[in-house]
């Protein structure tokens, strides 16, 4: 586990503390609403899950983000229309609310947690209509990708690799990449994956990142965009986490080692 300061890690746990009492407070909510969700309670309720489970990512909390992971996933059916928030099911992800709850209580023996059981009855919840990977290979079966790198080393890298598994496209700058994104998402082509360097010319890549993350909120598809790998020089733990505030979802330090990238990639069943 990532060893930090005493004061990230209250800022940590008070972050965590605090999505946490938004996800309750909408999931509750949903309980006693009836079986037609309320639109606005689930993006509440998917935006602070998701919160949680990018800074248990970067603080290598395994265990809260398994549990965060599939949380997020039963919103995004709900929100989808693909499952129905019934009391049962709301029920299930309070339970699991509750279990993120107890692994707070002891942040340095979360990932020793037995997390089986709730873990099995989210799944029991019901598969959405398409699974991730079956996102990924609709119209087509090949990944799309934007690379966004300012250095031709690491581009020529890069490129070569992701070319493998499908289309990459190639943005010099974070405005570059803002066009490309809002060209392929009008032509209904959005991207699968966008690799995006942190420091660049021009714009740099959290800037871009909010702006990708703001048109995919506009469309109604933040819950399924595309999947955000930042690569930096930066080994300094305090600006990746502002990397995750920007709503990225995985980091790598450069010089990029190709087997975390592909293990990234897995994780998310795109190859």
């Amino acid at each position: 586990m990532i060893d930090i300061d005493d004061e990230l890690a209250k800022d940590s746990l008070a972050a965590y503390q605090e999505h946490l009492a938004i996800i309750e407070t909408e999931l509750i909510a949903m309980e006693t609403g009836g079986a037609k969700a309320d639109e606005g309670r689930v993006k509440r309720a998917s935006e602070a899950v998701y919160a949680i489970k990018v800074n248990a990512g970067v603080l290598e909390h395994a265990k809260i983000g398994e549990l965060a992971w599939k949380v997020e996933e039963a919103l995004g059916r709900i929100r989808s229309g693909d499952m129905v928030a019934t009391p049962d099911r709301m029920g299930v992800l309070l339970r699991a609310t509750d279990k993120l709850r107890e692994l707070l209580q002891d942040l340095g023996a979360s990932n020793q947690a037995d997390i089986a059981e709730i873990m099995a009855a989210l799944a029991g919840l019901g598969k959405s209509r398409l699974s991730p990977a079956g996102r990924v290979r609709q119209g087509g079966g090949r990944l799309r990708t934007l690379l966004v790198e300012d250095d031709f080393a690491s581009r020529l890298l890069l490129q070569t690799f992701l070319s493998r598994y499908g289309e990459c496209h190639v943005a010099v700058n974070g405005r570059e990449a803002v066009e490309a994104f809002r060209a392929a998402l009008e032509g209904g082509q959005k991207y699968d994956l966008i690799c995006m360097d942190i420091m660049m010319a021009e714009m740099d890549g959290r800037e871009a990142v909010r702006q990708v993350r703001a048109m995919e909120a506009a469309h109604g598809i933040l819950s399924t965009g595309a999947k955000i790998i930042m690569t930096t020089a930066v080994h300094e733990i305090k600006e990746v986490i502002r990397c995750y505030e920007e709503l990225c979802d995985s980091y790598l330090l450069k010089p990029i080692d190709l087997g975390k990238l592909l293990s990234l990639m897995k994780s998310y069943q795109m190859v």
